[in-house]
């Protein structure tokens, strides 16, 4: 009892803050609409306050922020999520798989207008995804459709019950990420704690465990296999690579930034500097562990029609969906000014092409040869993709958040905060004009472009990290 009493005297003040933050995140969960922006908005805001100043409060007491990172999490089990709707595919497509379907080759759409219900509640799970969603076929990848299996089996028929296993799984997943990127960080000679800019960040609480993307799961396995990169295991390393890869496909685009870590780069693990010729050989095998680890996780759904059905879904991404976009929307009103028509189709054909060139700029022309150099180039790389994207949902900066807890980079910090003013793009959504509000997504970026300029150009050089 003496003990309690002096540890709640000596935490005062943080165990205050994590009461407040505890009740405010049960508002969140369990009373928030999403239309109503100012509690959205005021909530967000007041739990990030709470949150920055707990990790300065407590950068000392690991344990103490390990518990309450995990106790937030918990404030959400029992909460069906209210600021996306993604999950009502998911178990759809769970169903679809422990019922014996390819989830790849139908569309949700194509069994409910032929009055057909392949799995329980299709009607309320399709009323659920919407129907852009369900007249689209799905884009997940094999490790992601093994989570949604996985939340049939143990779950039945509860849409509850499912929702209860999908966030289990990513509080795992965060666990993991928390294991790896605290061994990462001490290999780096990086204060542990920095991984609470993550760990502990309301962006990721909320849009991970309470919205349920599994953006939380490729995070830990590609956190893991940094770690075992650096550690020189770097055949394991191809191999959970690829099981990131088979969550959600963005971390391919990081492939070619590997090239110059397995020819120049030497660690602790590996003194030595390797040959050119050893390193060739090395960067080869890697390559070609990664790639035939992901087609055999493929493999079983892999099919002429699946090859059709999964290039024109992810194809969409990149001419047909148009949300809280930046140098997109500028490039599209420039168009408009002089063509007037179908800027995502001419636009959306171009952007790849200038997110591979400044790939192979940062791939060849960057030294990316230490594990704190190469972790920058990712978090460049995938900065500029979403940059010029035309579709940025809120919980795609969950992977800039995690890479810049290994970089001196802190601007996805911020975007994490202010990414909260994307969701008032929904102001219209009652209206016959539900377009976005333009002058909020300026505001969003205008923040983030200057802070990013400002670090990348103009800060200060800090002291070089060990890697």
């Amino acid at each position: 009892m003496f003990l309690n009493l002096a540890f709640f005297k000596m935490n005062k003040q943080p165990l205050l803050l994590v009461l407040l933050s505890i009740v405010l995140y049960w508002l969140f969960a369990y009373q928030l609409v999403r239309t109503d922006y100012v509690n959205l908005v005021g909530l967000y805001v007041a739990l990030f306050a709470l949150f920055y100043r707990l990790v300065s409060l407590l950068k000392n007491n690991i344990k103490l922020l390990t518990y309450v990172a995990f106790g937030f999490r918990a404030v959400f089990i029992l909460a069906i999520p209210n600021l996306s709707q993604d999950f009502y595919r998911f178990i759809w497509d769970g169903r679809m798989l422990f019922a014996g379907f390819n989830p790849y080759l139908f569309t949700p759409e194509s069994f409910i207008n032929s009055g057909v219900y392949p799995v329980a509640q299709a009607e309320a799970l399709y009323a659920g995804m919407g129907t852009l969603n369900g007249s689209h076929f799905t884009n997940y990848p094999p490790i992601n459709q093994l989570c949604f299996f996985i939340a049939s089996v143990f779950a039945g028929t509860s849409i509850l019950g499912s929702v209860v296993v999908f966030k289990l799984l990513i509080i795992a997943a965060d666990f993991g990420t928390f294991f790896y990127g605290s061994k990462l960080l001490k290999r780096l000679n990086i204060p542990q704690y920095t991984i609470f800019w993550y760990l502990l960040n309301p962006f990721i609480i909320i849009e991970l465990t309470g919205n349920l993307h599994f953006e939380g799961v490729m995070i830990c396995f590609l956190i893991w296999s940094l770690y075992l990169l650096h550690c020189g295991k770097w055949k394991w390393a191809g191999v959970v690579l690829a099981l990131s890869i088979s969550v959600k496909l963005i971390p391919l685009i990081f492939l070619p930034l590997f090239f110059k870590w397995f020819l120049l780069n030497k660690t602790k693990s590996n003194p030595e500097q390797p040959n050119l010729f050893t390193g060739l050989w090395k960067l080869i095998g890697f390559y070609s562990i990664v790639l035939l680890t992901t087609f055999l996780l493929f493999a079983g759904f892999i099919s002429n029609e699946f090859v059709n059905n999964y290039a024109k879904t992810v194809g969409l991404w990149f001419q047909n969906f148009e949300f809280n976009a930046s140098l997109y929307y500028i490039a599209r009103e420039i168009g408009y000014s002089f063509r007037g028509y179908n800027e995502i189709g001419i636009i959306g054909k171009v952007t790849p092409v200038l997110v591979v060139l400044f790939l192979l700029i940062i791939t060849f022309f960057r030294k990316n040869k230490t594990m704190v150099e190469l972790i920058s180039a990712m978090l460049l790389v995938l900065s500029f993709y979403f940059f010029t994207a035309t579709t940025v949902h809120p919980w795609y900066i969950a992977t800039l958040l995690i890479l810049s807890v290994f970089t001196k980079y802190k601007f996805p910090l911020v975007w994490s905060f202010v990414i909260i003013l994307s969701y008032l793009a929904y102001v219209n959504v009652d209206k016959a004009d539900k377009s976005e509000n333009l002058w909020v997504i300026a505001i969003e970026y205008i923040v983030v472009y200057a802070v990013f300029f400002w670090e990348v150009f103009f800060k200060k050089k800090a002291p070089k990290l060990e890697a």
